[in-house]
């Protein structure tokens, strides 16, 4: 039970844990109950460990009692959840209440004579008792989640309503009033699958829900164009196939959301990811490695098998026109070098078998060395090839050129013109789409797999926009908002060059073995404090180009802090320690502040940056007082050194706060004002880096101290192990309107007693 608190399905096989929230409120329980369970049995007992486990036992059962008074508020407002959600909570309260009456000791004098059963007499029925309430609480907490579920489709449904509205107005103030309720319903649809994709524990389910949420971001502006030049020319047939374009690739990019929350395919077939060169390649090796364990785990036909399937999709390197004769020729020498070690661990094996050797000989362990390194020379080959490509077709494209002689062409009205530009655009697309598919093969990991199909399906989309755009101009050449629409749509492809850039950076680390994906962290303005009510009219202040090159540097700076930030962090034993957790937090927020410095990622405008500062800077201030609880564990010197370096975190926290939220006006001024936000940024990021080996240092000495005081007994004599503590969650630190999986965690949180071991 306590290997696997909160995934195993011993309890309710027909329950899965999906999501973060609901693992972290049941860990404090498996916990505790795991300690009452786990006790040891001893014939004297005394009074301080009777008292012990009664306090356990009813701190349970109270916190059970105010989870269940939740569910129950939860079932009475979803009548379609009331009969399961009322059965749950019920066997709940009956868990609770039989651990409370079997935890209630009395005395030691009492309590071996009265005959009363309890923990101590009927541990069977503890066990019982402990699996009933974990069971029926898990059931709870899931049920719950699905309201958060209802929340999402719920706001999906609103979008889709406003969304076909949208594409039938035919007058501007129609557009307008109505463009303005979309774009509030899409703000919280953002933030509700936001905090959903934070919440999910499937990387793969993540980087899905990350793809499909900036589709929607980036279609909302081209929506806007698209559909206010379709108003403005009526009668033209590329604006609207341009704005018909928009509005279909939003209404799949909603559906897959629900797809994800749901796990219903809705959207027609089910779209399955073809094996990856680098899966295949770190699969074949794990078999034949296996043969060093079991020479018969694999038959050697089965290993010639896997390699020529393997060497059969190297074609799509191969075939590419875009590959090099030189690059061909090295793939094709390197498939010819595995295929001939592979042939001689074959029969090396056939050898041994047919000698009924019962382990790997010494020739079989050469082959297999051999064949090991011949695929690993493949791969980096193969590695070496796309991300030289990719990189190759960054510098190219990098002056834009055929976007900008289309805009040119567009603005004089030359048709002639845009047709040539929009056959070098079309040749740049295939370009980049083949691209695309064979860092999809080399990515090393499944998100960033989805990232390069996100990538590839973008510029399929995108580049014929452009071109409808564009042909739309030059039918106008004097229509504003046909040249405004074509700059979006031109921005909107900039802006997948640059992703593209970032991907290929994540693809390198994970090749070189550093931490390629970094770990989102969304704080979206919210409605309350940056209304979106009228986007026509909104005026956001942004960077220029010549302060966003200025920003660069300083961006640059933060990028690399970040990364060594987690590089540091990946050396912790613990990764869910507090410490880690915060600091993860204050990177990827870094990140996103260094994304800005680029015109890129989630913070659009100053507002939205200093709306970030702020959120870092409390998170610092919660690191700080991780710290300072961690630094009560050292000795004087030790701490000392700690609480220096959190003095001046603590100074640099409250220094970002007051910059935030001190008013400015002016351009320059607010342009003074970012640089000291990413200046006291990279302050806050260069102690935190310091702290951070420092700190696990320490961490594994003092854990190293209390296990060499002798083996930890769960019932020991005068140690208080089961004293609450109240925990700020994880989860804490967002706040979600109505019931659900938040609203359970605090009547939880009181089980988070200190472990007995």
């Amino acid at each position: 039970m306590a290997s696997s608190p909160c995934g195993n399905s011993n309890f309710d096989s027909g329950l899965e844990i999906k999501t973060r929230s609901v693992e972290q409120t049941l860990i404090p329980l498996v916990s505790q109950i795991t300690t009452l369970i786990n006790y040891k049995d001893k014939p004297k007992k005394s009074e301080r460990t009777l008292s012990a486990i009664h306090r356990v036992g009813q701190a349970v059962s109270v916190a059970v009692g105010r989870f269940v008074a939740v569910g129950e508020a939860i079932a009475a407002e979803n009548q379609e959840l009331k009969d399961e959600m009322g059965q749950a909570c019920f066997e709940a309260r009956r868990a609770g209440d039989a651990i409370a009456q079997l935890t209630d000791v009395g005395s030691a004098l009492s309590s071996q004579s009265d005959g009363h059963v309890t923990v101590f007499s009927d541990r069977t029925g503890m066990v019982k008792a402990a699996r009933l309430l974990l069971s029926s609480v898990t059931k709870v907490l899931v049920l719950a989640d699905r309201i958060v579920i209802k929340q999402i489709i719920t706001s999906r449904n609103k979008v889709l309503v406003t969304l076909d509205h949208l594409e039938r107005v035919t007058t501007f103030q129609e557009f307008v009033q109505i463009f303005s309720q979309f774009g509030n319903e899409m703000v919280e649809f953002a933030h509700l699958t936001g905090d959903r994709q934070n919440d999910l524990k499937d990387e793969k389910k993540k980087a899905r829900m990350a793809a499909a949420r900036a589709v929607l971001e980036k279609c909302t502006m081209m929506l806007l164009t698209a559909s206010k030049t379709c108003l403005r020319h009526p009668d033209c047939d590329s604006a609207r196939i341009n704005k018909d374009a928009v509005f279909q690739r939003m209404r799949c990019a909603l559906e897959q959301v629900i797809e994800i929350v749901t796990e219903a395919r809705i959207c027609g077939e089910n779209k399955i990811i073809p094996a990856s060169l680098y899966d295949g390649i770190k699969d074949f090796k794990s078999s034949v490695e296996c043969l060093r364990e079991n020479l018969f785990s694999l038959s050697p036909q089965s290993v010639g098998s896997q390699l020529e399937a393997l060497v059969e999709r190297t074609e799509d390197f191969t075939d590419s026109p875009y590959t090099s004769h030189e690059q061909r020729q090295a793939i094709l020498g390197l498939c010819q070098l595995a295929r001939q070690d592979t042939q001689q661990l074959v029969h090396a094996c056939v050898e041994a078998q047919s000698g009924h050797a019962k382990e790997a000989t010494e020739d079989i362990e050469v082959a297999i060395l051999k064949t090991c390194e011949s695929v690993s020379d493949l791969r980096r080959e193969l590695h070496k090839v796309a991300v030289g490509r990719a990189s190759d077709l960054l510098k190219l494209h990098g002056e834009q050129l055929p976007l900008r002689a289309l805009k040119a062409a567009g603005a004089e009205g030359n048709l002639e013109a845009v047709a040539e530009y929009s056959r070098t655009l079309t040749e740049q697309k295939e370009q980049l789409v083949e691209t695309c598919r064979l860092l999809c093969h080399v990515s090393g990991s499944e998100p960033l797999e989805i990232t390069c199909i996100h990538a590839e399906e973008t510029f399929h989309v995108i580049g014929p926009q452009i071109i409808s755009a564009a042909q739309t101009l030059a039918l106008h050449p004097s229509s504003k908002i046909a040249k405004e629409n074509l700059e979006v749509f031109c921005e909107a492809w900039e802006s997948q060059l640059c992703d593209m850039g970032l991907l290929l950076r994540e693809i390198n680390d994970v090749f070189e073995g550093r931490r390629g994906d970094k770990r989102p962290y969304l704080s979206l303005p919210r409605p309350g404090k940056h209304s979106l009510t009228n986007l026509k009219t909104a005026k956001a202040v942004k960077l220029d180009a010549e302060e966003q090159t200025s920003m660069a540097k300083l961006g640059l700076e933060l990028r690399l802090l970040s990364s060594d930030m987690d590089t540091e962090m990946e050396k912790w034993e613990e990764q869910e320690h507090d410490i880690v957790r915060q600091s993860q937090s204050l990177s990827s927020m870094a990140y996103n502040m260094h994304l800005f410095t680029r015109g890129e990622g989630l913070l659009k405008t100053t507002l939205d940056l200093f709306h970030q500062a702020e959120v870092l800077s409390e998170e610092g201030l919660q690191l700080c007082t991780s710290l300072r609880t961690f630094s009560t564990q050292l000795v004087d010197e030790e701490k000392s050194l700690v609480v220096t370096e959190l003095e001046k975190l603590v100074a640099l926290c409250q220094q970002l706060q007051t910059g935030v939220k001190t008013p400015v006006q002016g351009k320059t001024a607010t342009f003074q004002k970012v640089d000291s936000c990413i200046q006291t940024t990279k302050g806050i990021l260069t102690v935190v880096l310091s702290l951070l080996p420092f700190c696990n240092k320490l961490n594994k000495k003092c854990k190293s101290e209390k296990s060499s005081l002798g083996s930890p007994q769960d019932w020991r004599e005068g140690q208080d192990a089961f004293t609450p503590v109240q925990e700020e969650g994880a989860h804490n630190s967002k706040n979600t309107n109505g019931f659900n999986v938040k609203s359970l965690e605090q009547p939880m949180a009181t089980l988070n007693l200190l472990e007995s071991k």
